[in-house]
């Protein structure tokens, strides 16, 4: 019915400094991370977007800024796309964290995580995709079922969107890679969703632009739930 576009938050202080960042507060974008912001903006510029949602983390909510205040959007506060709460873990130093029995579970059977003192990696699934479904309903129900919106969140949140999207189980969605700044896209329709990019961080980005009505004043119509017999449309 719409399609979502997932924008993983610029680089941060954080993603430089080896520590896992998780909830803690005041962790923002640096130098590279406003540029990569900014060129978001760039990037995205021929595509109508109808909404914006946001993690309510800073640097999430720095990273949709600039686009927000060039299309005169208000973002939409998410606690459900919010970053994983990894309890005892978060400040950590990556290279300590990794020497804990916990971490092969996270990297090979990430489904059983519960962090200490935080949640679960399959709780963080569910909230999140739970978020995302609401929000597509509901502006398809404003906008239309062509309409394009931005979600911005955080690796592990878009890799375990992602994984639902793409019916994998959780535990496999290590094997997704979601830059900083990248933008991955799902088609949501009736039936099933269709993913379209995966940590995209420089194509061309003219298919996000929904076609025109056939008609002058002809309905909307939303996308099929058919997948193409022998590929793309493209091909």
């Amino acid at each position: 019915m719409t399609t979502l576009i997932l924008l993983r938050h610029g680089r941060s202080t954080a993603n430089v400094s080896g520590v896992l960042a998780g909830r803690t507060p005041g962790v923002e974008l640096d130098d590279k991370g406003r540029e990569q912001a900014a060129k978001i903006v760039e990037r995205l510029d021929t595509v109508p977007i109808s909404a914006i949602v946001s993690s309510p983390m800073t640097r999430c909510r720095q990273t949709v800024a600039p686009l927000a205040a060039v299309r005169g959007l208000e973002p939409v506060i998410e606690d459900g796309l919010s970053e994983v709460d990894y309890g005892s873990w978060t400040g950590g130093e990556l290279k300590d964290l990794a020497k804990e029995p916990l971490w092969k579970v996270v990297q090979a059977h990430p489904s059983a995580v519960v962090f200490p003192d935080g949640e679960g990696l399959a709780g963080m699934q569910a909230r999140a995709v739970a978020a995302v479904r609401r929000h597509e309903r509901l502006i398809a129900a404003e906008f239309g079922p062509n309409a394009v919106w931005v979600a911005c969140s955080h690796g592990d949140v878009i890799k375990s969107v992602l994984a639902d999207a793409l019916a994998t189980h959780l535990d496999n969605f290590q094997r997704i890679v979601v830059d900083t700044c990248s933008i991955s896209v799902v088609s949501y329709t009736e039936t099933r969703p269709f993913v379209g990019r995966v940590n995209d961080v420089g194509g061309d980005v003219a298919a996000l632009v929904p076609p025109k009505p056939k008609e002058e004043g002809a309905q909307e119509q939303a996308q099929s739930s058919e997948a193409v017999v022998g590929g793309s449309t493209n091909a």
